[in-house]
């Protein structure tokens, strides 16, 4: 007999393997909460910064910084769905792995602007050439990628913003994913780039397979589709890759609001859950955890969606599901912390809110204010 799953029971499992039912001990370190996390999306480090200080004791946004450029024990670079995320170093052979193993869809760009399999091999391994024992910032690395390709490399075909990308950056996530580039301190206010540790990548087959078990333990119960979603990959490969995974016994059919699966043997569910949360843009939690419609309930699913897209409006948690949005302006030694529920909150859940926003205070190193009211600010403010 298929085993039955409730939400509330996926909800309070989720919450706890995430570190958010119950923050990780202090001196638990850094990486270990990341790598519960499968990795914190940082195209703003700010919003990584809270994903893993609401999950971990203490932690505040300048131990995430030095678990980054001080002890090396978290890398910045492209992960999951080809954006910027902390990942733990120790873990790059399974990623690199598993995300290189992931299909990508057709390119965005029009036909005269793409790069073909070769070239983008060539791109990739310039910049793994360019980076090695050097900081460089997007324009140095970019004249030494046309230097070692050519200066097909160089042409300016990618629109952006205000102006025009030249097309080997049409594969700098790829490079990401590949190891062969991640993210380093600043130059004044210029994003510099660098190579991390050399690495053995595991077999494309052994990636994927734990990479799968571990969303599944995360994240699970899950269908193929939600982990489509998540690693942007092609729906009808990640229904194979689970069907395959399924008669390898790795992973094994659970009933969750209909057929969805578990790493095998990974069965046990805690109770209900209950309490506040803040989760800031692209947590984690709110991106990977679903169906969407159950965790973005009634009103949530308009108002902390931006087109259907989770992750543009930092979330109120409220028993584990999407009860409201907020935002932090920060002023000096100041963060004013407006909270917009989309219910009305008992007196014992304004206490335990105000608790939580004086915790992204602590995180951000400032003093935080609460306000309750409406949100103006629009999505990824």
């Amino acid at each position: 007999m298929t085993l039955k799953i409730t939400w509330n029971e996926a909800s309070a499992r989720r919450m706890e393997r995430q570190c958010l039912a119950v923050p990780a001990r202090g001196g638990t370190p850094v990486a270990d909460v990341v790598g519960a996390m499968l990795g914190a999306h940082a195209q703003v480090l700010s919003a990584a910064e809270v994903s893993v200080g609401v999950r971990a004791d203490g932690v505040t946004r300048a131990d995430v910084r030095a678990a980054l450029w001080e002890d090396g024990s978290l890398v910045k670079t492209y992960g999951p769905r080809g954006t910027v995320h902390l990942l733990p170093t120790a873990e790059l052979p399974l990623w690199t792995a598993a995300l290189t193993a992931i299909p990508s869809g057709r390119s965005a760009s029009a036909p005269a602007a793409r790069l073909t399999e070769e070239q983008a091999d060539e791109v990739v391994a310039a910049i793994g050439d360019a980076l090695d024992g050097a900081r460089l910032t997007i324009d140095e690395l970019s004249d030494e990628v046309v230097a070692r390709t050519g200066s097909w490399a160089g042409d300016l075909v990618m629109p952006a913003f205000q102006g025009m990308w030249p097309r080997w950056r049409q594969v700098m996530h790829r490079a990401g994913q590949r190891g062969a580039l991640c993210f380093a301190p600043n130059r004044g206010r210029k994003a510099t780039y660098t190579r991390p540790p050399r690495f053995e990548p595991l077999a494309a087959e052994e990636g994927l397979a734990l990479l799968v078990g571990r969303y599944l333990r995360a994240y699970g119960p899950a269908t193929p589709g939600r982990f489509a979603k998540w690693a942007a990959a092609p729906r009808g490969w990640a229904t194979e890759l689970f069907a395959s995974l399924a008669g390898s016994g790795v992973i094994e059919e659970v009933d969750f609001e209909g057929p969805a699966w578990v790493a095998a043997g990974d069965t046990e569910f805690p109770g209900e859950v209950c309490g506040v949360r803040l989760l800031p843009y692209f947590d984690a939690y709110a991106i990977a955890a679903g169906p969407r419609e159950v965790l973005f309930p009634g009103p949530a699913y308009a108002r902390a969606l931006a087109g259907g897209q989770a992750g543009n409006f930092p979330v109120l948690l409220v028993d584990g599901v999407v009860a409201g949005v907020w935002h932090q302006r920060r002023r000096g030694g100041r963060t004013t912390v407006t909270v917009e529920p989309l219910e009305g909150l008992t007196a014992e859940r304004e206490r335990e809110l105000a608790v939580r926003v004086e915790r992204v205070g602590e995180i951000l190193e400032a003093r935080a204010e609460l306000v309750v009211g409406t949100v103006t600010a629009g999505p990824h403010a």
